[in-house]
């Protein structure tokens, strides 16, 4: 298992304590189920997808929870009886995958199609958040104005 040593960075910086437990806590949380497989895209600057390949599940077999800065998607199959199999290669286990969110970015849609979960992702700044242009001393900011008009002077 690969660890890595925040602690040189736990002595330098102030704040980030959160940041350094969640990179401990998803190495120690994704060693060794990698169930089921699944891609993380960023589809823009403000909009990510996250595909899950949750193949003989239904949509009543999944629960997707979103709280806070925590996504949770899991999978229980149905008991389908006794049946008398003769080779099980289809993962059939129940599944919980968690995925940290950073803040402002929230579940817009989820869909479930042809043995893929697609759960598309939007981050959202609140107004007060982004940054803002500040005037000094009040001062009037200049700008640019363009004209469509070729210079009558040009040599």
């Amino acid at each position: 298992m690969n660890r890595f040593d925040f602690s040189p960075y736990r002595r330098s910086t102030v704040g980030f304590d959160r940041l350094f437990d969640l990179l401990e806590g998803q190495a120690r949380l994704n060693a060794g189920d990698n169930y089921p497989p699944f891609n993380i895209e960023r589809r823009g600057a403000d909009a990510y997808r996250i595909t899950l390949a949750v193949a003989g599940f239904k949509a009543e077999d999944l629960d997707l929870t979103a709280q806070q800065n925590l996504l949770t998607v899991k999978g229980r199959k149905q008991d389908e009886g006794d049946a008398d199999y003769l080779h099980v290669g289809i993962a059939n286990r129940g599944f919980e995958r968690r995925f940290e969110l950073a803040d402002y970015v929230r579940v817009d849609d989820a869909k479930l199609a042809d043995g893929l979960l697609v759960i598309d992702l939007v981050r959202e700044v609140p107004e007060a958040m982004k940054p803002k242009k500040i005037a000094v001393n009040g001062q009037k900011t200049l700008e640019v104005v363009k004209t469509d008009e070729p210079e009558a002077n040009a040599a």
